[in-house]
């Protein structure tokens, strides 16, 4: 089959839930392919759907400018930093750093990665009036134009291009900044994916309502406190805390948040190390883990662990809470093993039947008192109890900065950074150890260094897309972090994503000196250990996981790729049926070889290619094409009778070679030569029997 489509500068977010609707409803189309919202709403009310019940929803004024950029065109290319991606580190990682406005960044990424994403965090402009936050769009539409887009009048028309114009941070901006970067967002999340979004008081109102509309009231998850630095204003209520609003692409397919108690298995870890210093000593194991306890720090830490009280030659046990007891519960008789009278009992009734009580007895994982007045509990490794993730988590942020100043020789180049910490946290509640994790305001970069470190410790393969404007640095706000980029960098013109970019580097290099080393040296050790022992059961096995873990610490992905948005070529905005003189439209001998291989990224991109993805290049008899994913590219100039025929023997005899598209840049190629290709190949599918499409692409 042969196309001709304009893609370069029409590259917008594809409306899926129409795809949706036809599949399920496609008696509700006519046969010009137009929805028919009456049949549909018939339908639906046969199902006791009511159309007609009363709602709340949110309206602002640019509510119909945020819905047109949500699904206006994308004004850019993406291009790749070749020299820095080609780096040993960095040339098969399957990170992503962008640079670039985070909404074109997001549309260009919607083809690719939809529904590839498992969790999204960002943390965007509060809007405090002194985060700098006014809203800026270089779109412009004529009142026209717009009235015909958006579907609105003339005079309300003018009011939202007025209201676009003015740079304003009102409550209204924000939101008209917010949704359709939210709105694609959605559309990246996996249906089991979820987004955590940071905010505080100023607009934490208005983004719940927001994000109700745009991900379902059902879909609310929770909304985190999060303690931090105490605002002491005499005359106001200190603030010490913001917000983390989380919502489900869809509530169907979460299951319960639990994982093993962090704090558990440290706990549980030291313990093992202190064995085998003491061995069989048990009160002095006590003592010991008692005072490493009280040395640890804030943070992913054992703060508020004192409550553990029976240690023995198994491990450590939690000794139980009103956790095991349940409104409701069982009742039943327990006589205490030493006075032989009757146990006192929960006030509801205990937690566990009877059967899973004397089970847990005879396995001696009972705590008993003294005597019978005191409520017999189950115990537990603590590193098998559950944890959950709650409402409320504390750290001292003051924590974090310094953290981040010691990445940096101890200079202060980013203020408020994130919590590596609680990223981590929510990450091993949300995420699996091989998933795509996303953050389009990146900020310092802590995502990505949290990502890292959980993949050091867990041996997991998660990926993560960061997306960092490149915002200058003041030097009147931040002299260090402007003077650290332009002298230290050599970068003429400090901005935010330097940081970013540095950042992820030092990260990478501290988690592979301290960390993984230090992990890899206990495995080694541990084997060693082994290999020394005669009689171990399960020796071969163990010693084969260590190896297969030593390996995975060795491979694990510290470096990323970096790419960029650049403005599409100036002049380059004209209609298909347009190219009868294609030199007096748009003159293609100004292209670069760069201006060329950003074309082959966005146009890969949009074909749902991701951006770590690498094309093979084809040599055709001295014309390269590239492929990649059943799709072959021919964007250079050149091409000739003799370059076809090499593809098309190639075609007939690599069986690794089967593309289902030939894609041509069609202001590289007479219109001869188009015709030429597009008649062969047609002539060549159908003689075998198989589906090629040749498109002319612009």
């Amino acid at each position: 089959m042969n196309k001709e489509q304009k893609i370069t500068n029409n590259i917008k977010v594809q409306n899926k839930n129409v795809e949706k609707l036809k599949k399920d409803f496609s008696h509700c189309f006519t046969e010009n392919g137009e929805f028919d919202f009456e049949k549909f709403k018939q339908e639906l009310s046969e199902n006791e759907i009511d159309f007609y019940k009363e709602s709340y929803g949110l309206d602002w004024l640019g509510k119909s400018y945020a819905r047109l950029l949500a699904s206006d065109e994308a004004t850019t290319l993406l291009k790749e930093n070749e020299e820095f991606n080609h780096k040993e580190e960095n040339k098969n990682s399957q990170n992503l750093l962008i640079k670039g406005d985070n909404l074109e960044v997001l549309k260009h990424l919607s083809n690719a990665y939809y529904e590839e994403i498992k969790m999204i965090y960002i943390d965007p402009p509060y809007n405090t009036g002194k985060d700098d936050f006014v809203y800026q769009d270089d779109r412009k539409f004529t009142v026209n134009e717009f009235r015909q887009l958006a579907g609105v009048d003339e005079e309300k028309a003018k009011r939202i291009l007025s209201f676009v114009d003015s740079k304003s941070n009102s409550h209204s901006a924000w939101l008209t900044f917010m949704y359709p970067r939210l709105y694609i967002a959605k559309q990246l999340l996996k249906d089991d994916g979820v987004i955590f979004v940071s905010i505080d008081d100023n607009e934490v109102a208005q983004l719940r309502i927001l994000m109700d509309e745009i991900f379902g009231e059902e879909n609310f998850v929770g909304n985190i406190i999060w303690q931090t630095a105490t605002d002491n204003n005499p005359s106001q209520i200190a603030t010490e805390h913001e917000y983390v609003i989380c919502y489900a692409k869809s509530m169907l397919y979460q299951d319960a948040w639990e994982i093993p108690s962090t704090k558990g298995i440290l706990i549980q870890n030291k313990y093992e190390e202190l064995r085998e210093k003491y061995g069989s000593d048990i009160e002095n194991i006590k003592i010991e883990l008692r005072k490493w306890i009280r040395k640890q720090k804030n943070g992913d830490d054992l703060s508020g662990i004192s409550h553990y009280s029976y240690v023995d030659e198994k491990g450590v046990f939690y000794p139980g809470n009103s956790a095991n007891t349940k409104p409701g519960g069982y009742t039943y008789d327990i006589i205490h093993p030493i006075t032989g009278k009757v146990c006192a009992k929960p006030e509801y009734g205990y937690r566990f039947t009877k059967e899973t009580f004397d089970n847990e007895d005879e396995k001696g994982n009972v705590l008993w008192g003294e005597d019978e007045t005191i409520i017999p509990k189950i115990k537990k490794r603590l590193d098998t109890v559950m944890e959950k993730l709650k409402t409320y988590y504390y750290e001292d942020n003051r924590l974090t900065s310094k953290q981040l100043k010691s990445l940096f020789d101890n200079k202060k180049v980013f203020n408020n950074p994130k919590s590596v910490n609680f990223l981590k946290k929510i990450l091993r509640f949300t995420t699996t150890k091989q998933c795509n994790i996303l953050d389009f305001f990146a900020g310092s970069g802590t995502t990505g260094d949290a990502v890292m470190q959980l993949n050091a410790e867990d041996g997991g393969n998660r990926k993560y897309i960061l997306v960092q404007l490149p915002e200058p640095i003041d030097p009147k706000k931040n002299k260090t972090a402007y003077e650290f980029v332009k002298n230290e960098l050599g970068v003429e013109e400090p901005t935010i994503f330097e940081i970013t970019k540095e950042r992820l580097i030092r990260a990478a290099k501290k988690i592979k000196e301290e960390s993984i080393k230090t992990k890899i040296s206990e495995k080694q050790k541990e084997i060693k250990v082994l290999e020394a022992q005669l009689d171990i059961d399960g020796k071969d096995e163990k010693i084969k996981q260590l190896k297969t873990e030593i390996k995975a610490l060795k491979n694990q992905d510290l470096g990323f790729k970096i790419f960029e948005t650049m403005p599409i070529w100036e002049d380059y905005n004209f209609e298909a049926d347009e190219l009868t003189e294609q030199t007096t439209l748009f003159d293609e001998s100004k292209l670069t070889e760069d201006d060329i291989k950003a074309l082959l990224v966005t146009w890969k991109t949009y074909d749902g290619i991701s951006l770590t993805e690498s094309l093979q290049e084809i040599d055709l008899n001295g014309y390269t094409a590239y492929y990649t994913s059943d799709k072959l590219y021919m964007i250079n100039k050149g091409f000739k009778t003799e370059n076809l025929k090499t593809l098309l023997e190639k075609i007939d005899s690599d069986k690794k070679f089967n593309p289902t598209s030939i894609i041509a840049f069609g202001y590289y190629f007479e219109s001869k030569n188009l015709r030429e290709i597009a008649e062969n190949i047609k002539s060549y599918a159908n003689k075998k029997n198989i589906d090629i499409d040749f498109i002319t692409r612009y």
